[in-house]
C-alpha cells in the first residue's frame, strides 16, 4: 500500500500488497518524509560543527575535540551492530519519532546547563548517546523508503534524499558557524535541538506501511534465536548473488576512498600552497557532484541497469582520482572532485536502492546495518594508510595508485553477479527470507 494519509486518491493496493506507482510529487507521505529528512540532516550538520566548537571554547584543547568525535564514532559503530535488529522488530515510525525526540531532549540539555556552568563531562556523556540515536535513525529511515514509494521509484526517491543531505551538508555547517559566532556554540546546539523536535512532530503526519515482524518464536526461543537475528543480515548478504560481491568490492573501495578528502586538503595546502579558502571552494565544488548524481541516477540506472551503471561509475571515479594526483590546477582539481563525487554518488544511491528492492522488508534493517558495518570497517584503516603513504611517498603517488586500484576493483565486478544484474525487482535468484 502506498503510504500517505489514507484517501481514495492517494492510497490503492494491489493483490500482492505492493504500492501502486503514484507520482512522487503527489505522494503526500513521501513529501513530508523528505522534509523530515532535511530537518534531521540539518540538525546533524549543525552538531557536526557546534559540538567541536563548544569543546574548543570550553577547554581550548584540540585533543578533547578529537576524543568527543571518537566517542561518537565508536557509539555509532557499536549501535550499528544491533540497530538493524531493533528496526526489524519494532514499529519503524515510532523509532523515527523516538530517535528525533531523544536527540532533541539531549541537545536541549546543553544550552540550558551552559546558562549556569560549563561542565565538559556533560558533553562526554551526552554526545555518544546522541550517536546511538543517530545511527538508529539512519538505519530505520533506509527501511522506511520502500514502504513510502513504489518499487520502481526507489532509486529516484533515494536521489532526492541524497540531494537533501547535500544541501544540509553545505547549509548546516555554514549556519552553525554563523550562529556560533553570533551567540556562541551552545546557542547553535539549541537550534539543533529545535530541528529535531520539528522533525519528530512531522513523523506524526506520515503513514508508513507496516513491515512484517520477525519470527514470533524469536521472543521465546532463547539465546539461539537472538543470535540468529543478529546474523540474519549477514546470511542474506552472503546468499545473494549480487549483494555478496557488492559488499566485498565496496569494502575494498571504501579502504581506498575513506581518506580522500584528507588527501585533497593535503594536496592543496602542502603541495600547491593554497589557503583554507581555496580548500573550501574545491570541497564545495565536489558537493555539486552529489546534486548531479541525485538528478541523473534514476535515468542512468533505468537505461544501463544496475550492474553496468555501478561498474562504470566506479571506473570513472577511479580515473578521476588518478588524475587528481597528476593535476596542479585548482579549477581542474575542483572539476575532478565533482566528477568523483558524482560517480560515487550514482554508485552509492544505486547500491542502496538495490538493497531496498531485493531485501524482504522484515530483514531490511538487519541487512542495512550489517552491510554498513562490513563495508565501512576498513575505512579508518584506509584513511590512516593513505595519509601515512602520502607523507612518505607523496600525495601524487597515492592518488595515482588509489585511482588505478579503484578501476581494477570496479572491473572485477564484471566477473561477478553484479555485471549480470540489470533490474531492481526481486528475481528467482533472490534468497528467501531468513526463518
Amino acid at each position: 500500500m502506498s503510504a500517505g494519509e489514507p484517501s481514495e486518491k492517494e492510497t490503492t493496493t494491489v493483490a500482492a500488497g505492493e504500492p501502486v506507482s503514484l507520482p512522487l510529487r503527489r505522494n503526500r507521505a513521501y513529501r513530508i518524509f523528505l522534509v523530515i529528512q532535511a530537518l534531521s540532516a540539518l540538525g546533524d550538520s549543525f552538531s557536526y560543527v557546534a559540538i567541536p566548537l563548544l569543546v574548543l571554547h570550553s577547554t581550548g584543547s584540540v585533543v578533547q575535540m578529537g576524543v568527543v568525535t571518537g566517542l561518537t564514532g565508536v557509539a555509532s559503530i557499536v549501535t550499528g551492530v544491533f540497530a538493524g535488529v531493533i528496526a526489524d522488530r519494532f514499529d519503524r515510525r515510532r523509532l523515527l519519532m523516538i530517535s528525533d525526540a531523544a536527540r532533541c531532549v539531549l541537545y536541549a540539555i546543553v544550552p540550558l546547563v551552559w546558562l549556569f556552568a560549563t561542565p565538559i563531562w556533560l558533553i562526554y556523556t551526552l554526545v555518544p548517546v546522541v550517536g546511538v540515536f543517530s545511527m538508529l535513525f539512519q538505519v530505520t529511515y533506509v527501511t522506511v523508503v520502500p514502504a513510502l514509494v513504489a518499487p520502481d521509484q526507489i532509486a529516484r526517491a533515494n536521489g532526492h534524499l541524497f540531494a537533501t543531505f547535500a544541501v544540509a551538508g553545505v547549509a548546516g555547517p555554514a549556519l552553525a558557524g554563523f550562529v556560533a559566532a553570533a551567540a556562541g556554540p551552545a546557542a547553535a546546539i539549541g537550534i539543533d535541538s529545535v530541528t529535531f523536535a520539528v522533525s519528530a512532530i512531522g513523523v506524526l503526519f506520515v503513514r508508513i506501511r507496516p513491515a512484517p515482524r520477525v519470527d514470533a518464536d524469536a521472543d521465546s526461543a532463547g539465546r539461539g534465536a537472538v543470535r540468529r537475528e543478529f546474523l540474519a543480515g549477514a546470511r542474506f548478504l552472503w546468499a545473494h548473488p549480487v549483494l555478496r560481491p557488492l559488499t566485498v568490492l565496496l569494502s575494498l573501495l571504501t579502504f581506498l576512498t575513506y581518506g580522500m578528502t584528507d588527501l585533497v586538503i593535503y594536496l592543496l595546502k602542502h603541495d600547491l600552497g593554497h589557503g583554507d579558502t581555496t580548500v573550501g571552494y574545491v570541497l564545495a565544488a565536489g558537493t555539486v557532484g552529489t546534486f548531479i548524481a541525485s538528478a541523473v541516477v534514476a535515468r542512468v540506472r533505468a537505461r544501463m541497469g544496475f550492474g553496468a551503471s555501478w561498474i562504470v561509475a566506479f571506473v570513472l571515479a577511479g580515473v578521476a582520482v588518478a588524475c587528481l594526483g597528476l593535476s596542479r590546477s585548482v579549477p581542474v582539481i575542483a572539476v575532478l572532485m565533482t566528477v568523483n563525487v558524482m560517480c560515487t554518488g550514482v554508485a552509492g544511491i544505486s547500491s542502496m536502492s538495490l538493497r531496498q528492492e531485493v531485501t524482504p522488508s522484515r530483514l531490511l534493517g538487519r541487512v542495512t546495518s550489517t552491510f554498513w558495518t562490513l563495508h565501512s570497517a576498513l575505512g579508518p584503516l584506509g584513511a590512516a594508510a593513505a595519509t601515512a603513504a602520502a607523507a612518505g611517498f607523496g600525495v601524487t603517488a597515492v592518488f595515482v595508485v588509489a585511482g588505478i586500484a579503484m578501476v581494477c576493483i570496479a572491473l572485477t565486478g564484471t566477473l561477478t553477479g553484479i555485471a549480470q544484474y540489470a533490474g531492481g525487482r526481486r528475481c528467482a535468484s533472490t534468497p528467501p527470507a531468513d526463518r
